[in-house]
């Protein structure tokens, strides 16, 4: 919005609303919205008297702990710097607000902020920065249901596209905005967007549609009694009028604004309206006019920039004042601080050089006390450590009597499965023998009862148990016995095992045939066998082998 110039005959009425403003502070009334209200009219018209103002809201909001009060201070404060065009100064006081509104989480001031450092960032040309800043306050207003914040932000975007020349973009965000607008039914928020849609359709040289949309935005000010606002539109309605070759009514259009401004005391409105004058007078070619306005307009412009300079005159020495006060404010509080640590340190100093002379004195009367309990605690560790280490030897040496002892055990059950094994087939190899002779005799009733013990004995021959017995014993005795065998060779069969397992345990070939259930020609023809897979070269003989894995 643009800002409104006090009349000089209204400074006595300015002058009252800064009392009364100053007295609301002094007061500390409650009712801080319409406080800050108020301070905006001010800021407009007075901005270095409501800079002193905020500047005391906020110091006595920080003594009070009103954050949310100091950081709307603060952001008042940046609204009044950058409206004076001291940017740098502004986004200070914005992200002091930031942080502030940050620690409270309140989103909605949050977000308020964020837009304001948006158009900051906006017109500083760091249009990226500014679209980031509305994205995230316009993800903050849809938290909290703001439709109004939403529409704001949605018409910033699209004033953002607009100039970038991404008019559909701008199109698309300016009718979003529209749309909320109608939803909350904010005349001036409407009446806004159809001024910022004229303003599209007037850089795409539609003027008709431009035209249209700057009366609908004229019609919702006039309504709400927004004069400065339909200065600004009227203006604008004569220049499409103009564009269009519609000199006349567009000269109708800027007398209008001319007239308005003169009863606002607008300067900025009197300067733009004499300009347009001036222009249109020039093409309907009556020079004499058109020089009158454009003498004009360059006289109000100067008188704006008059008063601008005064005021950015004042503003700079409140400006100055406030820095100049802050560092003394800080000088102070830094001898503060610095005396405050120097009385602290010697404090601190004094009691530690007591402290220090104590625990000297401590440490000598304690020191031979020590001394004497760490001998005897020496002493009591190198008996335990003695102990325990006669322990452990003992505890070693029972262990391997008891592992010796086991292994005897296993080597006696080894021999006696062993045994077994040798006996039994020895008993099935005589019983076998007898019924053989029996079975040539002639007696036919005997003979088909002889030969089922016969089949019967043979099957006992290949009866698993005992050698399942035998194997479980010999793995306990000969642990890893076969894991070193399978390093030679992979291709064993279980009668190969059994075969070495009767060797590593030196049985003669008698017994192990006996023990195998064949014949010594057969045991012959299996030990050859054997030295083959374990390539065994020849001369070396196949016991001495196996008894050395």
């Amino acid at each position: 919005m643009t800002i409104i110039p006090a009349k000089p005959t209204l400074f006595l009425s300015a002058l009252l609303i800064f009392l009364l403003i100053l007295k609301t502070v002094v007061l500390a009334q409650p009712n801080k919205e319409n406080q800050f209200q108020q301070l905006q009219l001010l800021g407009q018209q007075h901005p270095d008297s409501a800079l002193i103002i905020l500047k005391k809201i906020h110091s006595k909001a920080v003594q009070d702990n009103e954050n949310l009060v100091a950081g709307i201070s603060l952001q008042q404060m940046g609204q009044i710097c950058y409206n004076q065009g001291h940017y740098a100064q502004a986004l200070d006081f914005y992200l002091h607000a930031d942080k502030i509104f940050g620690q409270e989480n309140n989103k909605n001031l949050l977000a308020e902020n964020m837009s304001k450092m948006g158009i900051l960032y906006y017109y500083n040309k760091q249009a990226d920065k500014a679209n980031q800043l509305y994205k995230k306050a316009l993800t903050l207003y849809k938290t909290t249901g703001n439709k109004t914040g939403q529409a704001e932000i949605f018409g910033a975007i699209g004033h953002l596209y607009e100039k970038r020349h991404q008019y559909d973009s701008s199109f698309y965000y300016q009718h979003l905005a529209l749309s909320t607008y109608n939803q909350i039914k904010d005349k001036r928020g409407v009446a806004k967007i159809y001024e910022n849609l004229g303003s599209i359709y007037e850089d795409l040289a539609r003027y008709d549609s431009s035209y249209t949309c700057f009366k609908k935005s004229l019609e919702l000010y006039r309504q709400d009694h927004n004069e400065v606002a339909s200065i600004e539109v009227i203006n604008n309605i004569g220049d499409i009028l103009r564009k269009t070759g519609k000199y006349e009514p567009g000269i109708q259009q800027s007398r209008l604004a001319y007239t308005l401004s003169l009863q606002t005391n607008n300067l900025y409105q009197l300067a733009a309206s004499c300009r347009d004058l001036g222009k249109g007078y020039q093409l309907l070619r009556q020079m004499d006019s058109a020089y009158h306005y454009l003498e004009l307009s360059r006289k109000y412009s100067l008188e704006v920039y008059s008063k601008e300079s005064l005021n950015q005159t004042a503003f700079l020495q409140v400006l100055y004042d406030m820095d100049k006060k802050s560092d003394e404010i800080i000088r102070l509080n830094n001898i503060r601080k610095t005396n405050q640590i120097v009385t602290i340190s010697v404090i601190t100093i004094v009691v530690l050089l007591i402290v220090l002379g104590l625990v000297t004195f401590s440490r000598q009367r304690l020191k031979i006390k020590d001394q004497r309990v760490l001998s005897e605690q020496n002493q009591a560790i190198f008996e335990a450590q003695h102990g325990l280490m006669e322990l452990e030897l003992k505890n070693k040496q029972l262990e391997e009597e008891s592992l010796k002892q086991q292994l005897e055990l296993k080597s006696k059950e080894l021999s006696a499965h062993t045994l077994n094994l040798i006996k039994n087939n020895q008993l099935l190899e005589s019983m076998r023998n007898t019924l053989q002779d029996m079975v040539k005799e002639d007696k036919r009733d005997q003979k088909k009862q002889m030969q089922q013990i016969v089949h019967q004995i043979n099957q006992s021959f290949n009866h698993e148990q005992h050698w399942k017995e035998f194997t479980i014993a010999f793995e306990q005795v000969h642990q890893r016995f076969f894991d070193k065998l399978k390093q030679h060779t992979n291709d064993l069969t279980s009668t190969d095992i059994r075969l070495i397992s009767l060797l590593k345990v030196n049985l003669d070939s008698k017994d192990i045939a006996s023990l195998l259930g064949i014949s010594s020609d057969s045991l012959r023809v299996a030990r050859y066998r054997l030295r083959k897979k374990l390539n065994i070269q020849q001369g070396e003989n196949l016991s001495t082998f196996i008894q050395a894995l």
